[in-house]
This record gives structure tokens, sequence and C-alpha cells, in this order.
């Protein structure tokens, strides 16, 4: 005779946990940060990093802008899923549209290193130490800010991380897929580049492909922004 389990589970309770054992994982996977390389940098290159570094809230008229309103419209809709709260995704998109224009960054690229580094996950902290939304190394705070930034703050976290990449794409003369494996510290490596750029287009494409004029192919980029039609070399 077989014994019966006291206890016994049925397949349904397991069924369960294992997709509650799936979702834990998915919310602790690791930051999808590389490292990036502690560079001397000279003396007037740290200096403009310094200056480009410091502190300057989002204006407060800034969203009143037609074309920035607009985009942040669209934008707001498609991060709904992932951030729920409507005040909370607003001032999100603002900053990123406000930080990636200051830097003269394309804010749907921004968007894409965003969703591949953190997945949009403010306090997320990669295994080389990594931080926030564009897991920014904390090393730069003491190459070009100071100390005490705290780089888990949204404004700072994206100040940093827009620089960074306008810094390193000033370095390799526009080329955005050396830029972004600098950024990644994968440079020479095609997976973090090519990730970024499909995402953005699948996710952050704007005007949407449909709402696009029929212009051979190119598309127009918000103003005072690098064009955004890039090429994976």
């Amino acid at each position: 005779m077989v014994k019966r389990s006291r206890n016994p589970i049925s397949g349904t309770a397991l069924a369960i946990a294992a997709v509650f054992a799936f979702a834990s994982a998915l919310l602790s996977a690791p930051a999808h940060a590389g490292k990036q390389a502690e560079e001397r940098l000279a003396p007037s290159v740290v200096a403009g990093l310094q200056r480009a570094v410091a502190d300057s809230p989002v204006p407060a008229d800034y969203v009143k802008n037609a074309g920035v309103r607009t985009w942040l419209e669209e934008m707001s809709k498609r991060l709904a899923l992932r951030v729920p709260d409507g005040q909370s995704r607003d001032e999100f998109m603002a900053t990123v549209h406000y930080e990636a224009a200051r830097a003269g960054l394309d804010p749907q690229l921004v968007l894409g290193v965003i969703q591949l580094e953190s997945n949009f996950r403010k306090y997320a902290i990669s295994s080389a130490d990594a931080r926030g939304y564009m897991q920014v190394m904390p090393f730069w705070t003491r190459l070009i800010g100071a100390t005490d930034h705290n780089l888990f703050h949204l404004r700072t976290n994206l100040r940093y991380g827009c620089v960074i990449l306008r810094h390193y794409l000033d370095a390799e003369n526009g080329d955005v897929y050396r830029a972004l494996g600098r950024y990644n510290g994968s440079l020479g490596r095609p997976e973090y580049p090519t990730a970024v750029l499909d995402i953005m287009t699948r996710n952050w494409l704007y005007p949407p492909a449909s709402a696009a004029p029929n212009d051979g192919g190119k598309r127009s980029s918000p103003v005072g922004v690098i064009p955004a039609s890039y090429t994976a070399r």
C-alpha cells in the first residue's frame, strides 16, 4: 500500500508557487549595467563636465511648450504599465526630456538606455555598484560633482547619466554606437548598443511610425536634440 502524504500539495498550488517564484526572480534581477572605466580626464574636460552637472531643476513652464507637452502625453501613456501613478510618470518624463535636451541628446535614446539599464527602477544597483535609473557609477560624483550627490535622486541621476553619455558621444565624434558601448563599459562589443537601439525603436519611437510624415524614411527629432536616426557600426 502506498502511503498518502498527510499534507498533499495540489498541482494548482505548485503552479502558483512557481509563478510567484518567477515573478520574484524578475523583481530581484540585477540591473543591466556594465562597468564604466574611470578615465584620467584633462582639467578642461573635468571643468566642462562639472559645469554640466551643476544643479538646475526643470523650469516650471517647461512642459507648457506645445512640442514638449505633446511628447510628454504620448510617452507618459507608454510608461503607464511600469509607472501607474500619473503625477510621478509625468514628472519622470518631463525630467527625461529636459535633461536629454539640455545635454543635446535624443530623449528617446535616453529612454532606451534607462529601460535596458534599470528597467525604470529608481533604486536599482548593479553588481558593479552602478546606481539608479541610468546606472551611474559612483566615481563620477567624485570626479565631476560632489561626493554628497545622491545618485538615487531622479534629477541628479538623469543629469549625470545624460552628461556622461554626451561626454562619450563627443569623445567618439558623434558615433552613437561606440558611445553606448563606452557608457556600458563594453566598447567593441555589439550586444549593448544593439539592444538599446532596438528598445528605442520598438518602444520609444517618436513620432510613432503611423504618424510620421512621408519623408523618405527620415524623421524629425524634438528641437535642440541630435537627429534620431542611428546606424549600428
